[in-house]
Formats: C-alpha cells, sequence, structure tokens
C-alpha cells in the first residue's frame, strides 16, 4: 500500500490511497506494532474525528483509520452506494493489508456497516466496538421519525440528490453553525479549524454522497439486517459504548449478538465520543482489544 507523507496538522500519521472494490479510498496509519485496529467514522465525520483517538490507541497497537467512500478524501460514491457496498470495501481492504483480522471499531451511522462487515466476514475481526451506534431494523430508522423527535436532516440526506442541492455549498454553515450546535458539542471539542477540516471534504461535489448512501441504506435495510442477524448472529467479542444515546446501542447489539457483549456508558459525554472525550475512549477500547 502506497504512503504520502504525514500530514503536519495531524502529526504521527501516514497517508495512504488504496485502490479496493472499484474505488480509492482515504486511510491514515499510526503505530508500529501490536493487533491492528480499524477506526470507521460516522457522520458528519471523517478520520478526522479520530485525530485525537490515534496517537492513544497507536501506543499498543497498529491502527488504521479510513474515509468511507462518499467521504473525506475517498473517492465520491454514487446513487447505489449502500452499508453493504461501504461493508464488502472495509472486507477487501482489510485483505489488502495483510495483517489477518483486525478490532473494528465503528460509531454513529457506521454501525449498520461494521455490523454487515463481521456478521459476513466474522473472519475479518478480532472484536467489534460499537460507538452510539444503531442498526436499521432494530429502531435505528425511528431516528429519521420527525413525527416522535427524529432529525429532519436525515430524511433530506436519504432523498436522491437532495444532499448536493441543499448541503454542499453550505458545509460549514451546516456543521458548523447547525449541526454541532444541534447536538450541544463545545468548541474545545470540536473547533473552527476542525469544522474547516470537515468541511473541506463535505463541500466538494458529491461530498455527501457517502451519507446520502447510508441513510438511504439506514431507512431501507431493516428487514434485511433482522434477517442478517437470525442466520449469522455475532460470535466474537462485541462492546457497546452508549454516551448521549443511553442504553440504545447496547440494547440493539444485544439483538444480533450470541458471543459475549461488554457495554459501557459514558456520563456526561456527548454523542460524538471520539472527538469529545478521546482520552476515555481511548481507555475503554485499550481494555477491549487485551480482553478479545
Amino acid at each position: 500500500m502506497s504512503s504520502s507523507t504525514a500530514n503536519s496538522a495531524a502529526p504521527g500519521v501516514v497517508h495512504h490511497r488504496p485502490r479496493v472494490n472499484g474505488a480509492e479510498l482515504h486511510v491514515v496509519t499510526a503505530g508500529d506494532h501490536g493487533s491492528p485496529v480499524l477506526l470507521v467514522h460516522g457522520f458528519p465525520e471523517t478520520w478526522w474525528a479520530f485525530r485525537r483517538l490515534i496517537p492513544l490507541l497507536a501506543t499498543r497497537h497498529r491502527v488504521y483509520a479510513v474515509d468511507l467512500r462518499g467521504f473525506g478524501d475517498s473517492d465520491i460514491a454514487d446513487e447505489h452506494y449502500s452499508s453493504a457496498i461501504a461493508a464488502d470495501d472495509l472486507h477487501q481492504l482489510i485483505t489488502l493489508l495483510g495483517h489477518g483480522p483486525m478490532h473494528v471499531v465503528g460509531q454513529d451511522i457506521s454501525g449498520g456497516v461494521v455490523y454487515r462487515l463481521a456478521a459476513t466476514h466474522p473472519a475479518d475481526v478480532i472484536s467489534l466496538t460499537a460507538v452510539e451506534a444503531g442498526l436499521a431494523g432494530f429502531g435505528a430508522e425511528r431516528l429519521a421519525d420527525v413525527t416522535h423527535g427524529g432529525a429532519w436532516y436525515l430524511g433530506a440526506l436519504a432523498a436522491p440528490g437532495v444532499a448536493g442541492l441543499l448541503f454542499e455549498n453550505r458545509a460549514r454553515e451546516f456543521l458548523g453553525d447547525y449541526l454541532y450546535p444541534f447536538y450541544n458539542v463545545s468548541d474545545r471539542a470540536v473547533t473552527a479549524a476542525d469544522i474547516d477540516e470537515f468541511s473541506r471534504t463535505y463541500g466538494r461535489p458529491g461530498g455527501f454522497s457517502g451519507a446520502a448512501g447510508l441513510y438511504r441504506s439506514l431507512l431501507t435495510e431493516g428487514d434485511d439486517l433482522r434477517r442478517l442477524a437470525q442466520d449469522r448472529p455475532l460470535r466474537m467479542p462485541v462492546t457497546t459504548v452508549g454516551s448521549r444515546g443511553g442504553s440504545f446501542t447496547e440494547n440493539t447489539f444485544q439483538q444480533v449478538t450470541a458471543g459475549p457483549l461488554h457495554s459501557v456508558h459514558l456520563d456526561g459525554v456527548g454523542h460524538y465520543v471520539a472527538q469529545e472525550a478521546p482520552e476515555s475512549l481511548a481507555q475503554h477500547l485499550l481494555n477491549a482489544f487485551a480482553a478479545a
């Protein structure tokens, strides 16, 4: 896998652009020993959401953080993009990296992606950690139900073509002035410079294409994930990390897991755990990896 020099804004990481499954994915790496870890971001995030978490894990592990297709500096996604394609991207990436199975961590909307990966390619996954994540078919689709307190923008992102019309040209305002404040994220956890970095890639043509595909999946794949849970329950160690969402992540993954499940709740932490509490998350992840 070819590499480029480390980004001066994020010291200690090396950037790569491997081609897998017909697309170039942007991947950053850190650490040169220990069992491998794959970090998978949510929305409105990219690998950058893990910038403070990565060095805390890299003291003991080889760490990889990926921009999913249609996010960050990875290739944009087409209208057929889904959580199933994203999971296959990760499977092929793990195969290409050649380290064998990895500890996989997914948060927010990537919950469906990492769950599919673990269920369909269990040999890829040493352990699975879901952070503030839900699954279609197990209640996550209700997050788009505005009549019961759901978020309006989820449906807008899922509607074909709407993300490009509404959000691309105003990415900074949407992310920095609306979305992070909506979740009460402090400007210490997500700074103006962080918003600049997220807006740089979400504001490109097709910058919301990955989010659009994953939110379309959230609203349509419930039956598929329920069948998958019935046919292929998870048997590797699973850890759930909940904060703002309470026990939602734990209750969800209990329904798809036949093996051991360990639950962590972080009091006083908002939805974007890796950005708001990287030190606490790192300690719980290191414990989970050591126990797997």
